[in-house]
């Protein structure tokens, strides 16, 4: 079940996707032949108007195919002036840069939404655990207000609390720190100091007082929603054109996926819960506008720099330069993909995505 909810989200994102170009390019009057989700050979279709629609039978992306793309065509005069490359440059770059911004929209809209009901790490005591050095010194609903005259985050008292080491070093589970850490806590109002002595835990290779912080809920206001989407939407895109411009390195050849890859990932995203399954669906929607803006040919933003050229020259593009362009771009492409899918086949067979 998970699986085919994962396959029907992916489609979803390419029908969207490509439904960016569709309605763009009928909206600035061009003439749209096809509208296919997944790749030939057909497998149905139907004729509404002058456009068919249908489904292939290589789930690997979808297409929106518009008359006159090969600016080489001869077109038959009554359909010439809706062909695509007898459009304006600006006209073009719209209908084009469409699909990937349906992708980044459809991203920011799910993030946005996700941003309410959040919940962060908060200061406050969740839970002690039995038989260690909190018990009986600290309580649930505790603040802690510093260690060892630290304050900070989680991450801070946390890195405070293990700098208080065995003696001589020691990494043995379960002894005491040589030094108690000096904790200064609000209880219901009041502050109290009190010391407690660190235990090392070799399960977590880390010198522990045995007490949880708990969560608490986040509720940003509608603009603060918004730009805490965006600034994750910029981390990821910068990270995400970091990964594809450093291929040459191993580790960031790794984490490249192939469609197994993410059809899997989402699979598991589904089987966790709807929270993890629509962030990885946003994520994933985010990965496809911004690759396609990539400016290689077939990609929508090859389309879109070589009429950013065209305009600059003021005159079209030979169609033969921007083929033997398109073949570098097909090639590098094909490259990610056989990397993804090689990638797909090892974590199948032997380490697993990992997604827990």
């Amino acid at each position: 079940m998970s699986f085919f909810v994962a396959f029907l989200a992916f489609s979803a994102l390419i029908i969207l996707h490509e439904a960016g170009h569709f309605f763009a390019a009928k909206a600035t009057g061009m003439r749209v032949e096809r509208f296919f989700l997944f790749f030939p050979p057909k497998l149905v279709s139907f004729k509404r108007g002058e456009t068919e629609y249908g489904i292939g039978s290589i789930p690997l992306g979808g297409f929106v195919r518009i008359t006159g793309m090969n600016p080489d065509e001869e077109l038959p005069p009554e359909i010439a002036a809706r062909g695509y490359y007898h459009q304006p440059v600006w006209k073009r770059i719209v209908v084009i840069g469409a699909g990937p911004a349906v992708n980044i929209f459809i991203a920011f809209l799910i993030f946005f939404v996700l941003s309410f009901g959040l919940q962060e790490p908060s200061q406050q005591v969740d839970r002690i655990a039995a038989d260690t050095p909190a018990v009986g010194k600290l309580q649930p609903g505790d603040t802690i207000v510093s260690v060892d005259g630290v304050k900070g985050d989680q991450t801070a008292i946390a890195d405070q609390i293990n700098s208080h080491e065995c003696a001589g070093g020691s990494k043995e589970d379960g002894c005491s720190a040589a030094t108690p850490a000096v904790v200064v806590i609000d209880r219901n109002g009041s502050q109290v100091t009190e010391k407690i002595t660190p235990v090392y835990d070799a399960k977590v290779e880390r010198n522990r007082l045995g007490f949880a912080f708990g969560l608490e809920d986040v509720n940003p206001s509608v603009g603060g929603a918004a730009k805490n989407s965006l600034d994750f939407m910029w981390f990821v895109t910068t990270q995400t054109v970091s990964a594809i411009t450093h291929l040459y390195r191993a580790e960031d050849r790794e984490q490249v996926s192939g469609v197994v890859g993410t059809y899997e990932v989402t699979r598991q995203a589904v089987d966790i819960g709807a929270r993890q399954a629509w962030t990885l669906i946003a994520l994933i929607s985010l990965s496809l506008g911004i690759i396609n803006l990539f400016p290689f040919l077939p990609l929508d933003g090859g389309h879109i720099f070589w009429s950013i050229v065209e305009k600059f020259r003021g005159k079209p593009v030979p169609f033969a330069v921007m083929e033997r362009a398109g073949m570098i771009g097909f090639a590098l492409v094909i490259g990610l993909f056989l990397l993804g899918l090689s990638n797909d086949i090892g974590r199948l067979t032997g380490e697993g995505f990992n997604v827990r």
